[in-house]
């Protein structure tokens, strides 16, 4: 609206222009140029010499030119800086608007770096619906950050101070994905040292940064050379098994799902074996693996298996019928 209204000031201004050049060079007989120069001095009031002494016609164009050019002038001048000011306005008052998202915020995932690994990280976080912060200190990954509508601390993520707005203190876990090893490792000494128990994933370049991280305080780094290398691999040895894999971990037409999904204190499958709670055939899901509360793995457990509180339950079935079993566990 306001580019509009500056717009149509402008196309007045130079209307008026053109109307003071045209009169003072066919009633003054003045040249183009000292014509356009005049009407100039007259709109923006320097109260410079008139270039001739002027007839009675070319007093009234003077006065047509002061009373219109001079009142378009302030108006389009005050469009112009009215723009400028709400739009500072407005972002301030955006960077405020979502620096009290960040802090209403819990349970949430940190993302530091928005490079190649960071932006897939959050686009499959944001399809699954999982909140995140992203630390990004880049103009050019802040302004798709911002197109994205995805909220972000616009810091280096290396500094404590970007770590406490994200919402560390609170977060989930966090993510190292900038491209240096080294500012990955201070990432991870930065956010250990303020929360001793929050889950850290760090990308690494090659083992010897996975040792240096790890030893940093990682909980777990993932390496995605060595990690594509293996799948590269995988595709040419394994191709059943990739195109299995890719059908239940990513969404395809079948609409399958392999989620992990932990049972609570109060759900009424606990204390019942796989058989008794009947998961399988209510839900048509298949239970791959259990993981008991200390830690131990149990692949494609028994029908026997009792079922635990804490136990995460590890099953591949449709979409919907996962959500469901979800509510029940």
């Amino acid at each position: 609206m306001e580019l509009k209204k500056l717009r149509m000031a402008l196309m007045l201004l130079l209307g008026t222009i053109g109307f003071g050049t045209a009169g003072f060079y066919l009633f003054e007989n003045m040249k183009p140029f000292d014509a356009f120069y005049m009407t100039m001095i007259t709109i923006s009031t320097v109260g410079f010499q008139e270039v001739k002494p002027l007839t009675t016609y070319g007093r009234i164009i003077t006065i047509i030119i002061i009373l219109s050019g001079v009142s378009i002038s302030a108006y389009a001048i005050g469009t112009l800086l009215r723009m400028i000011i709400e739009g500072e306005l407005r972002k301030e008052f955006g960077r405020k608007k979502l620096g009290r998202h960040i802090q209403s915020l819990q349970n949430h995932y940190i993302i530091c770096g928005y490079g190649r690994i960071g932006k897939l990280i959050c686009k499959e976080l944001f399809d699954r619906k999982v909140p995140f912060v992203v630390i990004e200190n880049n103009p050019a990954a802040i302004e798709e950050l911002e197109k994205l509508g995805y909220l972000f601390v616009a810091m280096d993520a290396t500094s404590e101070e970007a770590l406490l707005k994200a919402g560390i203190m609170k977060a989930r876990g966090l993510v190292t994905a900038v491209m240096s090893d080294a500012d990955n490792v201070y990432i991870v000494l930065t956010a250990r040292g303020l929360r001793n128990d929050i889950f850290i994933l760090s990308r690494g370049s090659d083992e010897k940064s996975e040792v240096k991280l790890l030893r940093a305080g990682a909980s777990r780094v993932m390496l995605p050379y060595k990690i594509g290398g293996k799948r590269m691999a995988e595709v040419l040895t394994r191709p059943t098994v990739v195109d299995f894999l890719d059908t239940a971990m990513m969404d395809s037409q079948l609409g399958l799902a392999m989620e992990e999904l932990k049972v609570g204190h109060e759900s009424p499958m606990v204390g019942k074996s796989l058989i008794e709670s009947n998961l399988r055939k209510d839900y048509g899901v298949i239970i791959v693996a259990i993981k008991k509360t200390q830690g131990k793995m149990i692949f494609n457990p028994q029908s026997s298996e009792v079922i635990e509180a804490g136990d995460i339950i590890v099953a591949l079935g449709k979409k919907d019928m996962m959500e469901k079993m979800s509510n029940i566990l």
